[in-house]
């Protein structure tokens, strides 16, 4: 995927009325929220966003009643048209497709206070998410992370009702298809997490053994620019294997940070002070490591500051 040069941002348009332009900017945060979880990508939900404003800037605002959902209305919609193209070029993405990572912590995909709202940006969701198609992501997303009815789904998409209901149905069906992810505390993840790390990084096979589900599943994307596994590794003993190996690729002055990324505790790594790859982990039911999803791809590291 190509990144886009963003266009300027509202506030910087001199054609765009003070009033307006404040309008639009308070809204802007839930768009970007609701583009990216369509696209699972930040590039993408970006360029959404700003082609939304300039079509509220060239709007007749006397003519829009309700300001939030015209702006829903135009953003899920731009979405569900842009989807067909990005799906196209994911279909000959090298390797494995997993989403852009974006760091939560200080709000940018909207409030997390519950499972439900953090689930719904998690990166295993969201791959999840990548089996639907563009209208069942766009009502999947409107319902599920935005609590919009169904009567208000069926306007935005130009829906029935019922058909709306079956297509929330079907999609969550989908969605769900899989292994379960189980909810551990951030103390849990974050000390599981600090013993994967140690033991990957000194190559200790058993110990990273010790703390992965026997059939923990490693995904990489790498897209092609920077080496990564082209299929996901499955199983204790070869995932144990493999990640032990990782250690080779870093350079002495390689770190990683605990950041919340997607709404989970995850790590960022750093070469040479430069965001270099994120990992994000599930765990089962007993609280060991089920999937360790690792994005490395540089394109899809925009969103990580360092």
């Amino acid at each position: 995927m190509e990144q886009s040069t963003p266009l300027p941002p509202p506030e910087d348009d001199p054609a765009a009325p003070a009033a307006d332009v404040t309008q639009f900017m308070k809204h802007r945060p839930r768009l970007f929220s609701l583009a990216y979880r369509m696209f699972g990508a930040a590039s993408e939900a970006e360029d959404v966003v700003q082609e939304v404003y300039l079509r509220w800037a060239v709007a007749d605002h006397a003519e829009i009643g309700n300001t939030e959902a015209w702006l829903t209305t135009v953003t899920v919609n731009l979405c569900r048209t842009q989807l067909v193209s990005a799906r196209a070029r994911r279909e000959t993405y090298v390797g494995q497709w997993l989403p852009e990572p974006v760091p939560t912590g200080g709000g940018a995909l909207g409030p997390l206070g519950t499972v439900e709202e953090r689930e719904s940006v998690s990166l295993a969701v969201l791959t999840a998410m990548e089996r639907l198609s563009p209208v069942e992501r766009a009502v999947f997303v409107l319902r599920e992370a935005f609590g919009y009815s169904h009567a208000e789904i069926a306007e935005m998409l130009d829906l029935t009702v019922a058909n709306c209901q079956q297509i929330f149905h079907r999609a969550g069906q989908r969605v769900r298809t899989g292994k379960q992810r189980f909810v551990v505390s951030a103390e849990h993840a974050r000390t599981m997490i600090e013993k994967f790390l140690q033991a990957a990084s000194t190559g200790d096979v058993e110990g990273l053994r010790e703390l992965l589900a026997d059939d923990v599943v490693s995904v990489a994307d790498g897209g092609g620019k920077v080496v990564a596994a082209k299929i996901p590794v499955v199983g204790g003993d070869v995932v144990a294997r493999y990640l032990s190996k990782l250690r080779r690729f870093l350079s002495p002055a390689a770190r990683f940070e605990f950041t919340e990324i997607n709404g989970d505790v995850g790590l960022v790594l750093y070469q040479d002070d430069a965001p270099f790859g994120v990992l994000v982990f599930d765990f089962d039911e007993v609280g060991v490591i089920a999937a360790v999803r690792t994005v490395v791809n540089p394109i899809k590291l925009g969103a990580i500051t360092v």
